[in-house]
């Protein structure tokens, strides 16, 4: 067991996957979270009677590359699948227009045939264009971008070389989303549908780069359900973690992360008391930092040359409800008509979408359209993030009620989001959850070429510090949350690996005393 102590603050699943990855290395390990449950992000809520059909997920709810967690556990000795048990889905989604809807398969040529038949055999031919080229832009940035701990444009392009590299040039380097799917699809549907996968990262297609298609490929590569909700992989993990000496503190807020001399020496929490630590990885919003909330010194742990762009936050209904009218999957989207108005609404005017585009998950279904009685969904709309800049009134709310159902209804889903039985989150909740964010839940916004590259690395400024979480690399998500505190265990081991050595060479320079 090593003397060496980390604290690891915010149970989040970054912070979890660092605590796991450095009490199985032998650390001395305290993970502190503030509220009374695991997950972060990832949370399940009770709606109406708590002897009824369980908890409703209330955050993440879509579970891809499912590999992150494998290598997680293996690495650690251990396997997902004996602590998390997980479904394979038939149907990736369902997306909606209108009186017409669309289904995406686990199976690209499925999905090829309800195109064809949905649009035209011309579109067919183009998703399968346009899924070739995502897995091979998948395949390029895995180990240079997405695995790698501190990534740039140059050294990126240097490792791929020129064979490897020519899918990102074929795309377009300089095109955002929009502009390079308008080369594959002419069906302003199937533009507005792919575009979508933009707003994964908290972005907006017209602005985020062209190498988020690769979440095409991502979500090809397989997208599961949870057996007990997502909450289910924080929970495995952190018992795991405890298996292997990590104490972990709930309701332990912390107030100041001290430092002195540039070097991190304590943790101070809210109650006043003080944890000793040498190590700190600190998994929550880096604009936290950046604000003085954690102490004034840490203002500076992190460049000033790395922009503040807010990405997308969200009004969410977690509810337990009768539907109607609507043959609802796992997982649904509904379409409106004018898909750059609502991006221009809430990037540029900072407003709710006049007419926006509506998430349902349908946590109760899987591969059939039925469902009997009250069912548990958690509808998401995008909002700008403005958590700390202004408070909606009770007459906002009812208008961006009234807007949301609207968009249902014309889709056919009957449904009330004013039912007794449903608990509402809006940017000031999640502002209020989690510090220095203003509501934003992906970290800065994914605009630009350079955008990618411009998130911290899990090292910063002072010694000792760390970074986990999806406001830093490789960002958003729960996949990336995870291979970002798995990516802060790597650079504190190695920090520690060379204490030693160290050491032992200023030793030979220290003038031994008498």
């Amino acid at each position: 067991m090593s003397s060496e102590r980390v604290v690891v603050v915010g149970g989040g699943i970054g912070g979890l996957s660092a605590c796991l990855e450095l009490a199985h290395l032998g650390f001395d390990v305290t993970l502190l979270e503030k509220e009374q449950t695991l997950g972060g992000k990832i949370r399940q809520v009770a709606v109406g009677a708590s002897d009824d059909i369980g908890l409703v997920d209330s955050g993440p709810t879509v579970f891809t590359m499912r590999w992150v967690f494998e290598q997680l556990f293996d690495a650690c000795g251990d396997s997902f699948s004996s602590h998390v048990q997980t479904d394979p889905l038939t149907i990736l989604a369902r997306h909606t227009w209108g009186e017409r809807h669309l289904d995406l398969f686990a199976d690209r040529h499925q999905s090829a045939d309800a195109i064809a038949a949905f649009s035209s055999p011309a579109e067919a031919k183009a998703f399968l264009e346009f899924c070739a080229m995502a897995k091979k832009v998948y395949d390029a940035l895995e180990k240079p971008f997405i695995q790698s701990a501190r990534p740039s444009m140059a050294g990126m392009m240097g490792s791929l070389g020129i064979m490897q590299s020519m899918p990102l040039m074929a795309i377009g380097p300089f095109s955002d989303l929009w502009t390079s799917l308008g080369k594959y699809f002419k069906d302003p549907r199937l533009h507005q549908l792919f575009g979508r996968y933009a707003t994964y990262c908290g972005s907006s297609p017209f602005l985020a780069p062209a190498t988020l298609m690769l979440i095409a490929q991502v979500e090809m590569d397989g997208v599961w359900s949870v057996r007990g909700g997502m909450a289910e992989i924080p929970k495995a993990i952190g018992r795991l973690a405890q298996s292997k000496g990590a104490r972990i503190r709930t309701n332990a807020s912390v107030k100041v992360i001290h430092q002195q001399h540039n070097r991190i020496t304590s943790i101070e929490l809210a109650d006043g008391e003080h944890i000793p630590a040498d190590y700190v990885v600190f998994n929550g919003d880096i604009n936290a930092l950046r604000q003085g909330l954690l102490g004034e010194p840490l203002r500076s742990a992190i460049s000033n040359r790395i922009p503040i762009s807010r990405s997308l936050s969200a009004l969410t209904w977690s509810m337990k409800v009768k539907t109607s009218g609507f043959p609802l999957v796992r997982h649904n989207v509904f379409f409106n008509h004018h898909y750059s108005r609502e991006f221009t609404d809430i990037f540029q005017n900072k407003a709710y979408p006049n007419e926006p585009t509506v998430y349902v998950c349908a946590q109760d279904r899987l591969l059939t359209g039925h469902h009997e009685g009250h069912e548990r969904l958690l509808v998401l709309v995008n909002a700008p993030a403005t958590g700390d800049l202004s408070t909606w009134t009770r007459q906002q709310m009812s208008e961006i009620i009234t807007r949301t159902e609207a968009v249902l209804s014309d889709c056919g889903l009957k449904m009330s989001l004013s039912s007794a039985t449903c608990r509402m989150a809006n940017p000031q909740d999640f502002a209020s959850r989690f510090p220095g964010s203003g509501g934003s839940l992906y970290g800065q916004a994914t605009h630009g070429l350079f955008s990618s590259f411009m998130r911290p690395s899990s090292k910063t400024k002072i010694s000792g510090l760390y970074l986990a979480g999806g406001s830093v690399h490789p960002g958003p998500g729960v996949p990336m949350a995870t291979l970002s505190g798995r990516l802060a265990a790597q650079a504190l081991l190695k920090k520690d690996q060379a204490a030693p050595w160290l050491a032992r060479v200023l030793a030979r320079f220290t003038p031994k005393s008498d």
